[in-house]
């Protein structure tokens, strides 16, 4: 009777909708999927509806014979967990989540679908540790989970999927050893990477039976010790085994597949010896190849004969050193020359305008009675607008102690101008200094929304993050106040800048902690910032330096400010401040900078190349501008229309071309680093990747990054 009862509900709730429903079980399944994702912005699930008979008409789901065999709806920024619902679907064959945002556990249900052939969940924020019950799939080819948080050893039932063949556990935190048998288990592997987890023990001796391996057989960036294999040697000549930066330990075997790879291999391994390294084992008498002599690829090995005459003769020719230095000089001298007399003319002109229409600023006197700079002050008799929310310096920070007076009352010198507004250095009366950018001059209506964004940012705390420190809004002037960092961008750190009277090139050495910084700062902005943000516009000139040559990443939103501001930043980059008398900001009459760049004429040079067709950065548009920022470190070259960058290391690495061909002549003296300049060039190559979703997450470059500066501290 209450079952009868129960069955007139349902016809009666269906009935309001003028049908009877039969939604069938696995429409069901699937229902418990939506109704487990929070977000799904592009509506991709819009037509996964109660009132179908079946969920084969739904999007993403493919049927055969009125069953569910393919769930896949990749990269639509779905938000949520998976349901053990999905393990009643004892049809189902294949499933691609990949590049989602999908958090939480694997559920163990889904590995109870014995018939699954592949399971890819790459790109997402799943955690915990791969369930035992991984070895209930025994059709299972393909099983892709890199690019999440999984944790815990990998469970020994891996070795019972015997029809795996490509096995991908990347940038995890996988722990643990390898277990028992992995060789012998999964002989039709045809893909195998490891890379980027906390994996440690030995390297399994049955390793070589992976006959069906091809390309890279990736173990890198992870604790495996003892030595290598030799079974290693037993793998297809043509497969490249990457096993850098682990710590093993010992010679490196000199047969098969092992035989004639270059040194890129094994570096980040400080107890390996022997060929191809310079460190010799304690029997080994012969010498090492040098490995400075190739830069970086997959099966990019030195042919035999590398240290030949014909190697020798081709680094022989060209100019001397001695030549070279002297060029070098004589342009740095005409530079400086033509840098002064420009100086000197321009502030003779400035000063004299200035004095005929004098708008009651106050003078700076220098320090030899010259005037050496213009005060911007506060007109007295000027009255703000009743129609603006917000008149007075709004700190962000507790340690601010100073007020707008004092602010307006300084010195200011102008540091730079660029498509987001002027920069000015701003020296207080109790000497201290700041870094001042002025906005745009409109936008009055919009405060809130101003105050919102600017707020926001002034939250962002991070030791390579620059801090913003307060602002000011009003009708006429929108002020930005920041820490000033006193050893200017890394643009001119690289490069120097017109009448700059001396230049001192970064070492290698500065340019790794440069390089290790910017990468930390960028981990805080995608993953611990409170919105997990994007900065979409990174490039040499808005990473600034302090004066222990600490980078500092800014510039960070501005885009959005100077257009609430009242301004279009393309705009904006011709535009100097007015002569009006309510202007607070005056323009020095000897500028600090007579160069910086503009962001719309080398912001193109670091952008990723899906930046032409989408509109919403991604985190992975700042991963690829990293890479860029990183090849300009190692080779001294600026991307510019004529040459791009990253083909141009493409063709020279295709071509094979010597390390020094490449490297920033400045770098000479630091030659001996060439392993680490090396490892640093493949992980760039892997952030410049064309497909962003083959470039490696921040913080795994950073990881990455850590253990490559730790061993060079051994």
């Amino acid at each position: 009777m209450e079952m009868f009862s129960l069955v007139l509900v349902v016809l009666a709730l269906s009935s309001s909708n003028g049908a009877v429903t039969c939604l069938n079980n696995e429409g069901y399944a699937l229902l418990s999927l939506r109704q487990s994702i929070y977000e799904d912005p592009e509506g991709s699930l819009s037509n996964w509806n109660s009132s179908d008979d079946n969920p084969c008409s739904w999007n993403g789901v493919t049927c055969k014979e009125q069953r569910v065999v393919s769930v896949t709806i990749p990269k639509k920024k779905l938000y949520g967990f998976l349901p053990s619902a999905l393990g009643s679907l004892s049809d189902l064959r294949h499933v691609n989540l990949r590049n989602n945002k999908f958090f939480g556990v694997l559920p163990v249900e889904l590995l109870e679908v014995q018939g699954l052939q592949s399971l890819v969940l790459y790109g997402n924020s799943l955690s915990g540790s791969l369930p035992k019950e991984i070895g209930n799939l025994k059709y299972l080819q393909t099983l892709d989970l890199s690019e999440n948080f999984f944790n815990g050893s990998l469970p020994s039932s891996i070795v019972q999927c015997k029809r795996l063949r490509t096995l991908d556990l990347s940038q995890n935190n996988f722990t643990g050893s390898l277990p028992d048998g992995f060789g012998t288990g999964l002989v039709p592997l045809e893909k195998l990477d490891l890379s980027f987890n906390k994996f440690n023990g030995t390297i399994p001796s049955d390793f070589g039976h992976l006959s069906s391996l091809q390309g890279t057989v990736d173990l890198s960036h992870n604790f495996f010790t003892g030595s290598i294999p030799a079974s290693l040697g037993n793998l297809p000549d043509k497969v490249y085994i990457d096993l850098t930066y682990n710590n093993l330990s010992g010679p490196i075997p000199q047969n098969g597949a092992l035989m004639n790879r270059g040194p890129t291999a094994f570096i980040g391994n400080p107890g390996l010896c022997g060929p191809p390294l310079k460190d010799p084992c304690s029997s080994d008498t012969t010498g090492a190849s040098s490995p400075s002599s190739y830069p970086f690829l997959p099966n990019n090995n030195p042919p035999a004969n590398s240290d030949d005459k014909e190697g020798k003769n081709q680094r022989g020719r060209g100019l001397s050193k001695g030549a070279i230095i002297a060029i070098i000089v004589s342009d740095i001298i005409g530079i400086c020359l033509v840098g002064f007399l420009f100086s000197y003319c321009y502030s003779r002109a400035c000063l004299c305008s200035e004095d005929k229409d004098n708008h009651g600023y106050g003078y700076e006197k220098g320090g030899k009675g010259k005037e050496e700079c213009f005060c911007f002050r506060k007109d007295e008799s000027e009255t703000l607008s009743e129609n603006v929310e917000q008149y007075d310096l709004v700190p962000l920070d507790t340690q601010v102690a100073f007020n707008l007076d004092e602010l307006l009352k300084a010195s200011a010198f102008v540091l730079g101008k660029s498509g987001i507004g002027i920069m000015y250095k701003v020296v207080l009366e109790d000497g201290l200094t700041l870094a001042v950018r002025r906005l745009g001059e409109g936008g009055s209506q919009r405060f809130k929304e101003f105050q919102t964004e600017v707020e926001a940012i002034g939250k962002l705390k991070h030791p390579n993050i620059v801090t913003l420190r307060a602002y000011y809004w009003s009708v006429d002037e929108k002020l930005l106040i920041y820490d000033y960092l006193s050893n200017g961008s890394l643009a001119t750190a690289l490069h120097g800048k017109a009448a700059m009277v001396s230049f001192t090139p970064l070492s290698w050495y500065v340019r790794l902690k440069v390089i290790k910084g910017i990468a930390k700062g960028l981990v805080y902005l995608h993953e611990f910032s409170p919105k997990k943000y994007v900065h979409g516009d990174l490039k040499p000139s808005n990473i600034l330096l302090d004066q222990n040559m600490e980078p500092h990443i800014s510039d960070f939103g501005l885009g959005r400010l100077a257009n609430i501001a009242g301004g279009s930043p393309t705009m904006q980059s011709n535009r100097m401040p007015s002569d009006k008398p309510q202007e607070k900001l005056q323009k020095s009459a000897s500028s600090e900078a007579t160069a910086v760049y503009s962001s719309t004429s080398l912001g193109s040079y670091y952008q990723a190349p899906e930046a032409l067709k989408v509109v919403k950065p991604s985190q992975k548009w700042d991963v690829y501008s990293f890479g860029v920022i990183l090849l300009e470190m190692i080779t001294g070259r600026i991307g510019t229309s004529e040459m791009d960058l990253v083909h141009w290391i493409q063709l020279c690495i295709e071509e094979k071309k010597p390390l020094l061909d490449v490297l920033d002549p400045y770098l000479a003296p630091d030659v001996d680093k060439d392993e680490e300049v090396i490892a640093v060039l493949k992980i760039t190559m892997a952030c410049v990747h064309s497909s962003p979703e083959r470039r490696p997450i921040m913080r795994h470059v950073s990881d990455a990054l850590e253990k490559l500066i730790a061993s060079t501290d051994q």
